[in-house]
Parts: C-alpha cells; sequence; structure tokens
C-alpha cells in the first residue's frame, strides 16, 4: 500500500514538472523569441481546436508566418534591424473576425565591426559599378518580399555548413573607416570549395550573381521565410528546384565583396532580415 501511494505521488510530482514545462515546449519547434530590432516576436494568437482554420496575421501590413505548435496558433514575426523599440501593432483575422494584437519591441544597441577591403573599386565604386549595384538591390528587395503560401513551414533550422561563425548578426559595419548597412546574416568561416547546404526544405527562388553578395542562392521555405546563401564558387541547383533539408546548393567561395572565403546566410522573414542564430539549436552553434 505503502509503495502504491509513493508511485502515484511520483507520477503526481512528474504532471506537475511537464505542465510547468509546457509554455517552454509550446516552443520546442519555433525559432528563439527576441522581440528587439532585427529579432523574431513570437506572439499566440489562440487554440487550434477552438480555431481550425489558420489565422492571418500582417505586421507593417506585410503578412507575417502562423505556425501551429501544441494545439496553438503562433504568429512568427520578423523585426527589421531600423524597428523602433517600444509599443508595435499585430493584426489579425480569425475567421470572420478581426482584432489588433499589442506587442513591445526592446532595444538593443548592435557592437561595430571595421573591415579594411584591399579592392577599393568594392567600396568606392565606379558609375557603372554603383548602377549595378543599385538595380541588384531593387531586384534582391523584391525577392525579400516574395510570399507562397504553405501550410506548414519548417522552422528547425540546421546550419548551411560546418565551420567557425566568424561574423555576427547585427554588427554595424565600416568599411576602410566609411560607415555602411548593418551586417545582416551570419558568417561561416570555411574553405574554398566547401559544401552548402539547405537550412530546410523549400523552393529555390533565385540563383543569381551579384557585385556585392558574390554568387547567391535564395531558398523560398514558404509563408514569408526565406534564406540566402551568399560568396559562393559554384551552384549546384536552379532556380524553381525543390531542396530537402541538407540537400547541397553549391560550394563556398568569396565572390563579390569578401576578403576572404566564408558562407554569409541570411535568414528573411515577412521582408525583414532577421538573426539566424534565432533557428539554430544551441548545440549547432557551440560545434
Amino acid at each position: 500500500m505503502h509503495q502504491t501511494t509513493s508511485i502515484k505521488h511520483n507520477i503526481f510530482n512528474i504532471i506537475i514538472v511537464l505542465y510547468t514545462l509546457l509554455p517552454l515546449l509550446a516552443h520546442a519547434a519555433l525559432p528563439q523569441s527576441s522581440s528587439v530590432p532585427g529579432g523574431i516576436a513570437i506572439i499566440q494568437l489562440g487554440n487550434t481546436l477552438t480555431h481550425k482554420t489558420k489565422p492571418q496575421a500582417w505586421f507593417n501590413n506585410q503578412a507575417v508566418l502562423v505556425q501551429a505548435e501544441l494545439k496553438q496558433w503562433y504568429a512568427v514575426i520578423g523585426l527589421p534591424l531600423n524597428t523602433v523599440p517600444g509599443p508595435h501593432k499585430l493584426n489579425v483575422k480569425m475567421g470572420d473576425k478581426s482584432r489588433v494584437v499589442n506587442f513591445r519591441v526592446k532595444n538593443k544597441k548592435y557592437p561595430e565591426q571595421h573591415i579594411t577591403i584591399e579592392d577599393k573599386g568594392k567600396v568606392e565604386l565606379a558609375p557603372e559599378d554603383e548602377a549595378r549595384a543599385v538595380r541588384e538591390i531593387g531586384t534582391i528587395k523584391e525577392l525579400k518580399l516574395h510570399w507562397r503560401d504553405e501550410q506548414n513551414t519548417d522552422l528547425g533550422f540546421i546550419l548551411p555548413a560546418q565551420g567557425r561563425l566568424s561574423g555576427n548578426f547585427g554588427l554595424r559595419r565600416f568599411f576602410n573607416g566609411q560607415p555602411r548597412s548593418p551586417h545582416a546574416g551570419l558568417d561561416v568561416a570555411v574553405g574554398r570549395g566547401t559544401p552548402i547546404m539547405s537550412s530546410a526544405p523549400g523552393t529555390v527562388l533565385a540563383v543569381e550573381d551579384y557585385f556585392f553578395n558574390g554568387k547567391t542562392i535564395f531558398v523560398d521555405h514558404g509563408n514569408g521565410l526565406i534564406t540566402m546563401y551568399c560568396h559562393l564558387e559554384q551552384f549546384d541547383v536552379q532556380a524553381g528546384d525543390t531542396v530537402s533539408k541538407g540537400q547541397q546548393l553549391g560550394l563556398s567561395g568569396m565572390s563579390g565583396r569578401a576578403t576572404g572565403p566564408h558562407l554569409h546566410w541570411s535568414v528573411i522573414l515577412n521582408g525583414a532580415m532577421v538573426d539566424p542564430a534565432l533557428f539554430i539549436a544551441a548545440k549547432q552553434l557551440l560545434q
């Protein structure tokens, strides 16, 4: 009798612990929440049993990814690096009802990075190079806003290459002492010819050679989630290809504006460049 009571008591304690962990488990397959400029805000929208149809949500008039996880709907919002800290609004439509969800964005100050570029033509552009760069920036902006409906997006990313993380997201960069755009990606230090893998299943959106980014591949994972792989030496896929998680996209290099061979990897969410590390499990980042 005493043993039976003890077993029941232990089971009760386990249930209590699991109940306590439910809020954490609910985000197990979602990226890490970090409501700062360049981060991701994750907002619970409602129960999937009560609201069987996927809700729709918009941030700054841009559709955002909505994902079901452990019987809850979540909005996964990409916050641009130029987001002003303070109160913000998410417009939500669930069935025939609309509402506004308020949330806050906290301030974050990113460190500086000073880089010396020996090829001054990559910093002080000739007129024809500047015209090309401007055209390409417009093309990339359109790609970033691409949207393809997907029933369920795989948010469990893998690192696209094995190597030392050499350049963090958000660094305020200075090339030859001149201020430039923040570092909107994560750099992985790898030698030339290293296989570069797709972080998740998707469709190849574009394969291009750009002035700054060099040979670049965009992979569309659906619902406004896109990954970008830059400074490649070789392409192994073409636009329109369906790729699986871990499938080789190409080989690393130092094309475009690069001081050495490496992979620049970016994650785009509802048009915003966000910190790729938020999609990667801590154990991968520490390897």
